[in-house]
């Protein structure tokens, strides 16, 4: 096994961003991933909803990459609608 690869019968997922819908979460995920950060989101499914629980997508990584995940998310600029 690669030293540099994770272990993932011991690897932990966990959420460093929530997005009201898809279409944003999927955009942070390519961002990760065009930074080496394997990324996944979770929730598509409920995030449209519109009762007294709307769910929202939630971007994870392994927790081994979490800190590094959660400064390109902070470097993404988010423009306004136009």
């Amino acid at each position: 096994m690669d030293p540099n690869e994770i272990n993932l019968d011991n690897a932990h997922l966990v959420t460093v961003a929530e997005r009201p819908d898809e279409m944003s979460a999927s955009i942070v995920v390519s961002v990760l991933r065009d930074e080496g950060i394997r990324a996944i989101s979770t929730g598509e499914f409920t995030s449209g909803f519109r009762a007294e629980a709307p769910g929202m997508v939630q971007i994870k990584v392994f927790e081994e990459d979490a800190a590094r995940a959660q400064q390109v998310i902070s470097e993404i600029k988010q423009e306004p609608p136009q």
